[in-house]
């Protein structure tokens, strides 16, 4: 992977520069220079992420959910790209990757701490049921706001401060997710990752299509629970498997039943992120 030149120094967040100079242009496409800093984050150091678990959405999808936005230390920008409104929708999921300048990087980690990213900080429960969380982490410092887009301005169940407080981190969460077509980034290209996790459970015949049925060519499915109690396996295939299973995955649909075992099942295709390792880093996914 292309890393890029610059200087990230630790400060108020660990790992990662927040300038007292706001003159940083946050422009910029990457260069191919290397990074000289030895304070630098690693590559793969989780920098930025925006992320929404929970809901009232099928169990497979909260485990299986790929966050909105995530950079890294070297600069890398995965988002989640553009999709078909069809159904059924395609088995494998638009991943993007972008690469940002450091001093971009230190700008988005800086308005974060702004907008109030800080462990512990109070949003508040609005008034809503069934609602997704939104999880946003800057550095080590990370906040869980449930209903951050779907409350009510006047939600009495809300404070003063709070309705303050989840407009600061609403923009701030808004200017992430609009990275990927900021001026000066570079234009995505198809995330390619090193490890692809591949979610089973007992496959239920859809009613309103019929979709043809595909032999796994992967490791025997379901694998090991993710959870026992809603049925999940997940089995982890890299190399050569891992296109095997991508190849095979290319032409599927979200309905495609997979024959593994003497059995069908549905798979939820989950390209794993550069920090994850493996099925166990979805485990703990909420």
């Amino acid at each position: 992977m292309t890393r890029l030149r610059g200087t990230l120094v630790a400060a108020a967040v660990p790992l990662f520069l927040i300038s007292a100079c706001a003159a940083n242009d946050p422009a910029g496409a990457a260069d191919s220079r290397p990074l000289e800093s030895a304070s630098a984050p690693a590559a793969d150091d989780l920098v930025v992420r925006v992320e929404s678990f929970g809901g009232f959405v099928p169990a497979e999808q909260n485990v299986g959910r790929i966050p909105a936005v995530s950079i890294y230390g070297d600069g890398r920008l995965i988002t989640q790209g553009p999709t078909t409104m069809i159904y059924p929708g395609k088995a494998l999921p638009n991943i993007q990757e972008q690469m940002l300048t450091p001093e971009f990087v230190q700008d988005l980690v800086r308005r974060g701490t702004e907008a109030g990213v800080r462990n512990g900080a109070d949003f508040g429960s609005p008034n809503i049921a069934d609602a997704p969380s939104t999880r946003v982490t800057v550095g080590d410092q990370s906040v869980s706001v449930v209903a951050l887009s779907q409350a009510q301005p006047n939600d009495p169940r809300l404070s003063a401060a709070q309705r303050t407080a989840r407009t600061k981190l609403a923009a701030y969460v808004d200017k992430l997710q609009s990275l990927s077509a900021a001026e000066g980034v570079a234009k995505p290209i198809a995330y390619q990752p090193s490890m692809l996790a591949s979610l089973a459970h007992k496959y239920v015949a859809p009613q309103a299509a019929e979709p043809v049925m595909k032999t796994w060519p992967g490791a025997a499915l379901p694998g090991d629970m993710l959870n026992a109690n809603i049925g999940i396996g997940c089995v982890e295939s890299t190399g050569a498997e891992k296109d095997a299973v991508l190849a095979a995955a290319k032409d599927a649909t979200v309905v495609t039943p997979w024959k593994s075992g003497g059995a069908l099942w549905s798979v939820t295709f989950r390209p794993l992120l550069p920090e994850e390792q493996g099925c166990a880093a979805l485990k703990g996914v909420k």
